[in-house]
């Protein structure tokens, strides 16, 4: 870990706190921010509006975000990234350098698979299309695993508001990219709302895969952090493949859960319908199958277990260890950090999965739409992400929550003002730019909250369970946004995602008492 011997930063001037951002571990986390940034869009909007140009239909084109749920399990499979080598590379570059690289040619190759399908070609297209996007959701989920814990173990606690704030922003420049930059690539090279046409759509799809070399080249020649972390090297490569062997055990079985219940769950879900309406019953039904498949995939891990597939040493260190530690620091505070964990960013992501197709719906061109959303508006976060960073440093973390769970629920608002006025282009802009500064703001230090609750032990495996908890509830309820607005219409959809906002606020104070 570097630079730990300097002055804190949080009592130093202002200046000196803006030269952070001009440190080398800084200027490192500015370029695998943009690597981390750059596959997020092509699961989401750019995928949506590329769907929805190819004829497939709204409902489906939301299913589809259940693609990046990778980032809401990668829990499961981080305290393998933190423990399990990589066959000649770890050696060579180190355990983070040596996953780094391998996630992000997964990730370029998937993407790649992505724009060899085409998917108005029928249903079997259409799964194909979903495989690589599980795929990309995936390894991008994992190279994720990796950069949060270069992050936290390349500097000091008292950098890291700093480092979050310039991860967000090159993570937002890479949204540019692979929003606004593949809207008007696949609009240049031919395809439109009306004229599909996928080698448009392949040849942008060829191209975000390249910008990946900017992740690559930067693992190449970035130094491995240096750390204390009790890294127990004594195991031998059959331990290593007998605790892999119960993770891939634990996968079919959970994708087994899912199939064996695929039929009662129709059943249960056509007999709620009449009583729920479409759009509950499916949340209820599908979350209560999800819950089911992790709770068979559980018993299933702790039953083969006990059967000794695996050394019970090594998965106790593996994936027991890290999450006692959590609750041995904070005691009977911990279930209050981990519910606001859970729910912070839920205002923003339920909205956020449908907000292109609700731009496209309101009647606004893909041109336009990449030019306020993906340029303009990721701009304002950037902006936001390196104010929320300075305040955060310069008045803590718990205020800059606060303030940033209330911009983050308000100004969903805005929305419902845009539903009810139309396309109107200047009204269009101050709502995505409020919306990107409110988002930039909150996210830097939230960044920075999640970073200051890990211990440096188990960087990946605690970080990873945070990110999981932060984005499974809120990727779960926002794969149903489409659903939603059929059911309900679109001022009524803006509405409950500001009301479900407020709870957060509660749970930012008690957090904050909790931590004083």
């Amino acid at each position: 870990m570097e630079d730990n011997s300097n002055s804190s930063i949080q009592n130093a001037s202002l200046a000196d706190q803006v030269k952070a951002y001009l440190r080398p571990s800084n200027i490192r986390m500015f370029f695998l921010g943009f690597s981390a940034g750059l596959p997020i869009l092509l699961i989401f909007s750019s995928l949506s509006i590329w769907l929805r140009e190819a004829g497939v239909g709204r409902s489906a084109v939301t299913y589809f975000s259940w693609a990046a749920l990778g980032y809401s399990f990668k829990f499961v499979w981080a305290p393998l990234i933190d423990t399990l080598p990589v066959p000649f590379l770890t050696k060579k570059m180190g355990r983070r350098r040596s996953w780094l690289l391998v996630s992000q040619i997964a990730i370029a190759a998937s993407i790649l698979w992505m724009a060899m399908t085409d998917p108005a070609g029928g249903e079997s297209s259409l799964t194909m299309m979903a495989l690589a996007a599980v795929a990309l959701g995936f390894s991008s989920a994992t190279q994720d695993i990796v950069i949060d814990a270069f992050r936290i173990e390349s500097d000091s606690k008292d950098m890291q508001a700093i480092l979050s704030a310039t991860y967000i922003a090159s993570y937002r420049l890479a949204m540019i990219v692979s929003g606004a930059g593949a809207l008007y690539l696949a609009s240049y090279l031919g395809s439109k709302s009306d004229a599909y046409l996928y080698s448009a759509w392949q040849g942008t799809y060829a191209v975000m895969a390249l910008f990946m070399l900017v992740g690559i080249l930067t693992t190449l020649f970035s130094p491995e952090p240096q750390v204390d972390a009790k890294i127990n090297k004594d195991y031998s490569s059959k331990d290593y493949s007998r605790i892999l062997l119960l993770f891939g055990c634990s996968v079919l079985i959970f994708i087994g859960g899912f199939i064996i219940t695929s039929d009662l769950s129709a059943q249960i879900k056509t007999g709620l319908t009449d009583l729920t309406g479409k759009s509950l019953a499916g949340f209820i039904v599908d979350g209560l199958r999800l819950a089911t498949a992790l709770v068979l995939a559980g018993t299933g891990a702790f039953v083969l277990q006990k059967l000794n597939l695996a050394n019970r040493k090594m998965v106790n260190e593996t994936y027991i260890d890290p999450i006692r530690d959590f609750f041995s620091r904070y005691k009977e505070a911990a279930i209050v950090l981990l519910l606001l964990v859970g729910l912070y960013r839920i205002s923003d992501i339920v909205l956020g999965v449908i907000s292109g197709v609700f731009y496209l719906d309101v009647g606004f061109s893909k041109d336009q739409i990449a030019t306020a959303v993906k340029t303009v508006g990721v701009l304002m976060s950037i902006l936001g992400g390196f104010i929320g960073g300075i305040l955060t440093v310069r008045f803590g973390v718990i205020k800059i929550l606060m303030l940033g769970g209330i911009l983050a629920a308000g100004t969903n608002l805005l929305f419902l003002l845009l539903s009810e006025v139309g396309t109107n282009i200047p009204l269009f802009y101050v709502v995505v730019s409020t919306d990107n500064l409110a988002a930039g703001l909150a996210s830097a230090a939230f960044v920075a909250f999640l970073s200051s609750l890990t211990n440096i032990s188990f960087t990946a495996v605690q970080y990873a369970i945070f990110t999981s908890l932060m984005t499974l509830l809120p990727k779960v309820l926002g794969g149903y946004s489409g659903t939603i607005v059929d059911s309900v219409g679109y001022p009524s959809f803006f509405i409950f995602t500001t009301i479900i906002g407020l709870p957060v606020l509660y749970l930012v104070y008690l957090g904050g008492k909790k931590l004083d």
